[in-house]
């Protein structure tokens, strides 16, 4: 499955245009789910130093992700186009309607 994440508000705390703190359970989610097989694309609104600020922070703390804020190429070549929007079967985000549910409400709906 791929599996879009945000990163201000939902894997750390929304501070933004500095990095908060990891939410609870954020970094034991993720990385279950990446060894469990799921293609995460970190799909954040940070680009420049700033997004490079945040995927230092996540490869510091062992958090790995496939792609930053770009489609999967299977994803592109399966529809034949790389969409501005990043394709995945799940996003997760604190912006989603209800609002951000936890990591082991996320892992709990995935697996």
């Amino acid at each position: 499955m791929i599996i879009a994440v945000d990163f201000d508000g939902t894997i750390v705390e929304d501070r933004f245009p500095e990095i908060g703190e990891f939410l609870p359970d954020a970094k034991a989610v993720l990385r279950i789910l990446y060894d469990q097989g799921h293609t995460l694309v970190l799909n954040t609104c940070r680009t420049g130093k700033a997004g490079a600020a945040a995927i230092q922070f996540l490869a510091d703390a062992d958090v790995r992700f496939h792609y930053f804020n770009r489609n999967d190429p299977t994803r592109t070549a399966e529809y034949g186009l790389d969409s501005r929007k990043v394709s995945a079967d799940l996003y997760i985000d604190d912006r989603n309607l209800g609002g951000f549910p936890g990591w082991w409400t996320v892992l709990k709906e995935v697996v």
